[in-house]
């Protein structure tokens, strides 16, 4: 069955050169490249606080990959981190050479770089359809306690993560089949944690990487990964299995934690893995979403009876919502490959690098030893649509490409991309398609980005 929606008209309640959806990594960064380009800009949120998987899901380790050899991105992305620093809301992360960013405090240091930036905040709006003129987008319209409403702009960047924009615009685009999706989390942190007990049972039993691979899950590393201190958690999840705490059958509770306080917070906790969630299906997220909650608490309970220092612990908090990895990707006019990300590519029009750090599908390979690949200007491009450009983890890319640029800190190196690159595209009055790559590098090379 079907109804028939009723014709209205729709009041436009703002324009601007830019408009941004979405503002995680990708968008956040997107809408700052933009501003400081010159612009004028808009950054659509749907929930009430910027930085997405940051903030609303609570992944507060930004790029736990680094390491002492690595050469990392530069650029909006180590802003972030730095920033984060300098108002108290990080901590040095366990096992790496960067700092993990307080979920909650982030979002006081996302406001902070949206004001400075003159950036229009617009909280709490849905986006829930392009305005097209043929295959031109001008804005969009969202829906909000205030009812549905028209943005227009010169030029959108879709950082929703979806790719939501450009699939309800007509762009191409892709999904992983379901059963071979990257799992989905729910993120949680504890309180009431005995910090040295704590960190004593961790140093007299120390995991590596190597500890990932067993029984549910297979890992593929270079072998230099393989004895490497890891943040990793599975022992008393094995002993509530062999308990009847956990059922039997429930083997994927496992996986690392992030950070621990003085004051006994535990954060970032990684450890409920959801096969089969299609992140772009709301009975999905549904059912994921109370499931998750679910086995997080199974997580706790394991925790409080078997892991030294969590006996007098209880959940803090949950992520606002689901943490999803992997759902639409567009078919860019440049689809990064599996090869790219393995073996350093370079590109001519580079808007930035990323480290060799790939992340997912059962692949763990981690950038210690300075090799890094650069990102095109073309995998932001959307085919069969003008004045739109994808930033974060929906851009174009294979399989193996994906599992290294879905990752937050090369998140912010395609939407600083796409910022400018719109910026640039306003000024000029250039098509992306007709864009001048040498304007853009230029530009990103002012704001700091490292481009090869």
């Amino acid at each position: 069955m079907k109804i028939t929606e009723p014709s209205r008209d729709i009041d436009v309640v703002h324009e601007t050169d830019v408009l941004v959806v979405g503002s995680g990594p990708g968008g956040l960064a997107a809408a700052i490249g933009a501003a400081r380009a010159g612009v004028s800009v808009s950054l659509l949120e749907r929930y009430g606080c910027f930085g997405g998987n940051i903030t609303s899901v609570g992944v507060e380790g930004f790029a736990w990959y680094r390491h002492e050899k690595t050469v990392d991105t530069e650029g909006v992305g180590i802003e972030f981190e730095e920033r984060a620093k300098a108002m108290g809301a990080a901590t040095p992360e366990p096992q790496s050479d960067s700092h993990a960013l307080d979920a909650e405090a982030f979002k006081w240091v996302a406001d902070a770089l949206v004001t400075e930036a003159d950036i229009r905040p617009m909280l709490h709006r849905l986006c829930v359809a392009p305005i097209m003129e043929g295959n031109r987008i001008r804005g969009v319209i969202t829906e909000s306690k205030g009812g549905r409403e028209a943005i227009l702009a010169k030029r959108v960047i879709d950082a929703t993560g979806d790719a939501d924009v450009a699939y309800r615009a007509g762009a191409p685009t892709f999904k992983t089949p379901k059963h071979e999706m990257m799992a989905a989390s729910v993120m949680f942190s504890m309180t009431g944690v005995n910090k040295q007990k704590f960190i004593e049972h961790i140093k007299a039993d120390p995991q590596t990487y190597k500890d990932w691979e067993c029984g549910e899950w297979t890992v593929e590393t270079t072998g230099k990964e393989d004895d490497m201190f890891s943040p990793f958690l599975r022992k008393p999840f094995k002993q509530a299995r062999k308990e009847g705490l956990i059922p039997e059958n429930l083997d994927t509770i496992a996986g690392t934690w992030g950070a621990i306080y003085d004051t006994g917070d535990l954060t970032y906790l990684n450890l409920v893995h959801l096969a089969g969630c299609d992140g772009t299906d709301p009975d999905d997220l549904s059912r994921f979403e109370i499931e998750g909650r679910r086995q997080a608490m199974l997580a706790v309970e394991a925790m409080r009876r078997y892991n030294p220092g969590c006996e007098n612990a209880r959940l803090r908090n949950f992520g606002g919502t689901l943490g999803i990895r992997d759902t639409r990707k567009i078919d860019a006019v440049y689809n990064m490959t599996s090869s790219d990300v393995r073996n350093q590519a370079r590109f001519e029009d580079s808007i930035g690098i990323f480290p060799e750090f790939i992340d997912g599908y059962g692949i763990l390979i981690l950038p210690t030893t300075g090799r890094y690949f650069q990102v095109p200007y073309r995998t932001l491009m959307v085919k069969g649509i003008e004045n739109l450009l994808v930033a974060g983890r929906s851009t174009g890319g294979d399989r193996d490409s994906h599992a290294a640029t879905r990752n937050m800190m090369c998140c912010t190196v395609t939407g600083q991309g796409a910022g400018v690159a719109a910026a640039i595209s306003v000024q000029h009055k250039q098509g992306f398609a007709q864009l001048n790559t040498g304007l853009l590098q230029t530009e990103l090379l002012r704001q700091g980005v490292r481009l090869q």
